[in-house]
């Protein structure tokens, strides 16, 4: 689970601007830290099904989200 100083310090990371807290580099970097998190869980717990689901739609949701950024020229961190 994130912390609110670990979820700050992966927004002032991953900004575009100072009042940046909802870009697709802020989601992806959140996301990311979220999976890595997860992976942990389920290497420790290879039977918890429901949580390997919720890490599939997260993988899904940042493969879109760098798919966007990719497609509109953004840049990514």
């Amino acid at each position: 689970m994130l912390t609110s100083k670990v979820k700050a310090n992966i927004i002032k990371d991953a900004r575009i601007n100072e009042k940046d807290t909802g870009s697709a580099n802020v989601q992806i970097g959140l996301l990311s830290r979220r999976i890595d998190e997860l992976a942990g869980h389920l290497k420790k717990n290879p039977k918890d099904i429901h949580s390997r689901r919720g890490l599939l739609q997260m993988v899904s949701k940042r493969r879109k989200l760098e798919k966007y950024i990719s497609s509109n020229g953004k840049k990514a961190k």
